[in-house]
């Protein structure tokens, strides 16, 4: 904790000298940084009430009420009355303070773009997914939405990765773990049958937030493998959009049956399967991770046997 706790107020000291967070002249304009920010904010909502722009930007009423008299000196914003509520008075920009916006906007975009011109395409990359994680770690309640595709060059080996050191702080699922997801994903991408197989990726702001795969078995049938979301992004529907998305797949390709092992600890993951439809057929404790653990096998029938064309739907 201590260690992090250092991180963060290193990285804070640098980016507040770096964007000019403490200086009485934002970019070299007539605002300070939070009076900058509101401009943004009114710019962004108009026509927006007072309350709406205290509650955005979790200001103290009097410093908020204090930036505004000086946006109205500056004839930078005007109040309107509505008939709905005498009351409300909601502000909106003038010329002149949609032009002050326009120059702080085009000054910031000009000083990021500086930043990335220092960059190379795959660093830029790399910084834009690293800010989001950032945000999406300390914002739990971050409203962006996911979504789901197929996997991209270098991302297996990432899931496989990724899972391992999850597992292991979570479960104690030490290297016996690690081998055997490693095994599974060199599998899928030396074998991988294109249009029979897939790995989904659940993807928010270009931050990967979960993975799937599904897997032909042969004789009709297809299995669900290493079904993992990230901690930052779980009570999302993550989970169950990719299990949804496998069996989605599977039916289009005409798969019979999904199958999958999964372990009686994983609770999270053995209620998505329920709740989708799927059973557990057998039991067994097992030492593929160095330890006593308890698997369990799951199916899903996607065909009734007494009419392999018909497809069951649920």
């Amino acid at each position: 904790m201590d260690k992090t706790i250092e991180t963060v107020r290193t990285f804070n000291r640098f980016f507040t000298r770096h964007v000019g967070a403490i200086d009485e002249r934002f970019l070299g304009t007539e605002t300070n940084l939070p009076e900058a920010r509101l401009l943004f904010e009114i710019a962004r909502r108009e026509p927006v009430l007072a309350n709406q722009l205290q509650d955005a930007l979790r200001l103290d009423r009097g410093y908020l009420s204090r930036m505004l008299g000086r946006f109205e000196e500056r004839r930078w914003i005007a109040r309107h009355r509505t008939e709905a509520d005498a009351r409300a008075r909601p502000i909106s920009l003038t010329a002149s303070g949609r032009a002050a916006f326009d120059l702080i906007d085009e000054k910031q975009r000009s000083a990021i773009g500086e930043d990335l011109e220092r960059l190379s395409t795959m660093e830029q990359g790399d910084l834009a997914v690293a800010l989001s994680h950032a945000r999406l770690l300390l914002d739990d309640k971050a409203a962006d939405t996911f979504t789901i595709r197929p996997f991209r060059t270098g991302e297996v080996s990432q899931i496989a990765a990724r899972q391992s050191v999850l597992y292991a702080q979570s479960h104690g699922w030490k290297h016996q773990f690690e081998s055997l997801v490693v095994d599974t994903a060199a599998a899928f991408l030396r074998n991988f049958k294109p249009g029979r197989e897939q790995c989904w990726v659940a993807d928010i702001d270009g931050v990967m937030a979960g993975a799937v795969f599904l897997t032909d078995e042969g004789s009709g049938i297809a299995r669900l493998r290493l079904l993992h979301v990230e901690p930052f992004a779980r009570r999302r529907g993550i989970g169950d959009a990719l299990v949804r998305g496998c069996i989605g797949f599977a039916r289009e390709k005409g798969y019979s049956r999904i199958n999958l092992w999964t372990q009686t600890s994983l609770e999270s993951a053995r209620r998505i399967y329920a709740r989708l439809g799927f059973t557990c057929i057998s039991t067994d404790v097992h030492h593929e991770f160095g330890e006593p653990v308890q698997g369990e096998a799951w199916k899903l029938e996607l065909a009734d046997p007494e009419n392999p064309e018909h497809i069951i739907s649920k």
